[in-house]
């Protein structure tokens, strides 16, 4: 059974994924799609033993429903090409999958995953380009100012940014939405591995990671004029460019377990058993 299940969804959304990694999964603003996709299959993956140890109690009254709603979302998006229906509706299908051959309680066990997928699910243009807008000119402002009062010729006008000879665009790769969206992913994943108990403490580190993904986009782009001022304009456009995506990341982890160890100081930590 699980193997026909398993079948048939490789079958239904393979030719979106493929479609994925010909358009925006090689972008810069959606790179991140393939590495959720992966993510949340492991964390499927892990819970195979305890989802198959549990009882069978089906709830097809919603399951069915559900159902029929996921492949009529699936049908509509792809037929209308709207990516967002068509990856979307691959969450209410696994929902409506476990609510008939599994039970409630094996959906509470792999909530989390199928939770997580809707961070790969790409995000409409206009939300996009709305939000991304204020967020690059904002995170220009905060750089320019800050490598001003040290010392450096950093002038600004909108999201281009000069420092000395040289005039770098922001782009939304390097402080859109897409980018906070993709670290706020990182946060949730490091939430579900800690296993804290208390809702608080999550709510608060949940919420505080978007000033975080703030300001892990603001050291990103003050490190690339950096680099182009004292490297030149090939050096910031080269491997530092992409480098400097990893720093992304790393500065935004470091200041997640900053805030963690913060607010374990208020809140418990106790953890959930694996």
């Amino acid at each position: 059974m699980l193997a026909l299940l398993l079948g048939g969804f490789a079958l239904l959304y393979g030719p979106a994924y493929l479609d994925l990694s010909r358009t925006i999964w090689a972008t810069d603003e959606q790179g991140h799609g393939p590495i959720i996709l992966a993510v949340a299959l492991w964390l499927l993956y892990s819970q195979r033993h305890a989802l198959a140890a549990l009882p069978a109690e089906p709830v097809p009254w919603l399951g069915w429903p559900l159902l029929v709603f996921a492949l009529l979302l699936y049908a509509f998006g792809r037929s209308q090409d709207i990516i967002m229906f068509a990856i979307g509706s691959q969450m209410v299908l696994m929902v409506a999958v476990l609510l008939l051959f599994s039970s409630v309680r094996g959906l509470r066990l792999v909530w989390f995953p199928i939770f997580f997928l809707l961070f790969m699910v790409p995000l409409p243009e206009a939300l996009v380009a709305a939000i991304t807008a204020p967020l690059k000119s904002a995170v220009s402002a905060v750089a320019s100012n800050l490598l001003y009062y040290l010392g450096y010729p950093v002038g600004r006008s909108g999201v281009v940014m000069t420092v000395g000879p040289y005039q770098l665009l922001v782009a939304d790769a390097c402080a859109g939405l897409n980018s906070m969206f993709t670290l706020e992913a990182l946060g949730m994943l490091y939430m579900n591995l800690m296993r804290y108990t208390s809702v608080p403490r999550n709510v608060a580190l949940a919420i505080l990671l978007i000033p975080t993904a703030f300001i892990a986009n603001i050291v990103r782009v003050m490190i690339l004029v950096l680099v182009t001022y004292h490297f030149g304009d090939e050096a910031g456009q080269g491997f530092v460019h992409g480098f400097a995506g990893m720093v992304l990341f790393m500065v935004a982890l470091m200041l997640m377990l900053v805030l963690d160890k913060v607010l374990g100081m208020f809140f418990s930590n106790a953890k959930a058993p694996a």
